[in-house]
């Protein structure tokens, strides 16, 4: 078993789900003072004995992201320097990550930089929960738990479809596949890919369908939705291919800009996202939006790294 007491704390990014994660560990959240100076400069300070402790530090990079990063990366050095044991990273939504590659000349390649930022800020694992690439994996260079938020939405598939037999897993496009076949094999449903061809970023121009929608129940499967018009423009098309329904799961509800209004007047029935980031008050008065918590997935996540026990065995 491993020395040294367990302890959560978090910034300002999500402070509700790392209280939800600490009351699944029945445990207090850690004290600290998260901040901001009167010219923007980021200010923590931890408030309580860290020493010899198994810390985790639960704070997604989501908007304002640089803020974010910033008491993440503070927070570390708070930590590091008052002699904590071991320092997790618990970051449920992991803001860069769609910046993975050079895809353009002179572009950086900024997954890979805030993975450095994060190493170098004093961290001694990283715990995160529906990478946009699973390859950002081996950006790091310590040790990366990578878990999914496929039992929690999977659950309530279960429960808001109708018909299991009818059901058809849709694939937003070809990054998708692989998150949309696992959950397709877990519900013995066949599965449809999207083949979208942008004109710009963020704007989709033409919207292909490879498989069989009609007479379904689709469900829409991805990480995260953030200005939703790809989605939406995808169930306006499956509906036209005469899919009986439409449904949308997403693990991150990034939802920025028209995200919102895009969705209430889309044809989807709802769009099911979980807690890794805070829903926006309009989002959260949607009759179209649903909210699940992953705190007890995390919590699960933080029990099994504390005690030395198998992650491997909440992946899915």
């Amino acid at each position: 078993m491993p020395s040294g007491a367990l302890k959560v704390f978090c910034g300002q990014a999500n402070a509700s789900l790392a209280a939800s994660v600490a009351k699944c560990l029945d445990i207090p959240l850690g004290k600290a003072e998260v901040k901001s100076f009167s010219d923007g400069e980021s200010s923590v300070r931890v408030l309580e004995n860290v020493r010899g402790a198994n810390v985790f530090v639960i704070q997604s990079t989501s908007s304002p992201a640089n803020d974010h990063l910033m008491e993440l990366l503070l927070m570390a050095d708070a930590l590091r320097r008052a002699s904590a044991r071991q320092i997790t990273a618990v970051i449920p939504y992991y803001g860069y990550a769609r910046q993975d590659r050079k895809d353009s000349p002179r572009t950086p390649i900024s997954a890979r930089l805030v993975a450095d930022l994060i190493e170098t800020a004093g961290f001694n694992r990283v715990f995160s929960l529906d990478l946009h690439a699973a390859q950002i994996q081996g950006f790091f260079k310590v040790p990366v738990d990578h878990l999914f938020a496929a039992p929690v939405l999977l659950e309530e598939i279960r429960k808001v479809v109708t018909d299991e037999t009818k059901l058809v897993l849709v694939s937003p496009d070809a990054g998708s596949v692989e998150r949309t076949r696992a959950f397709a094999k877990r519900l013995k449903s066949p599965l449809a890919i999207v083949d979208k061809r942008r004109a710009v970023a963020g704007q989709v121009a033409e919207v292909n369908i490879i498989g069989d929608v009609s007479g379904r129940e689709a469900v829409l499967v991805d990480d995260l939705v953030d200005t939703a018009g790809t989605i939406c423009e995808v169930a306006k098309t499956i509906v036209e291919r005469g899919a009986t329904k439409v449904w949308a799961v997403a693990t991150h509800p990034v939802l920025s800009g028209p995200a919102l209004e895009r969705i209430e007047a889309s044809p989807l029935e709802r769009l099911l996202v979980t807690d890794t980031i805070p829903l926006r008050p309009e989002a959260q008065a949607s009759a179209k939006v649903k909210l699940l918590s992953v705190a007890p997935l995390l919590a699960e996540g933080i029990r099994r790294i504390h005690g030395e026990a198998s992650v491997s065995e909440l992946f899915v």
